[in-house]
């Protein structure tokens, strides 16, 4: 039987996924390479603004996001 491949999701602090146009993550090292991207759009504002936490510094922002198994 072949084994189907992982795929990964990153979920922002409000749950949604923080893929834009971009087919679900074949490795954890592309997820985390794209999260990277995602996170430095944020650099300018110095946080991400979350509904339900509010200003999360960007530092902290990996800890607040969900790295899933889809």
């Amino acid at each position: 039987s072949t084994k189907k491949k992982q795929k990964f999701d990153i979920l922002s602090p409000d749950g949604f996924s923080i893929r834009i146009g971009v087919e679900p993550f074949t490795s954890m090292k592309k997820a985390r390479e794209y999260f990277l991207e995602w996170k430095d759009r944020f650099k300018i504002q110095g946080y991400y603004s979350s509904v339900p936490y509010g200003r999360i510094p960007l530092e902290d922002l990996e800890d607040y996001c969900e790295w899933v198994v889809i």
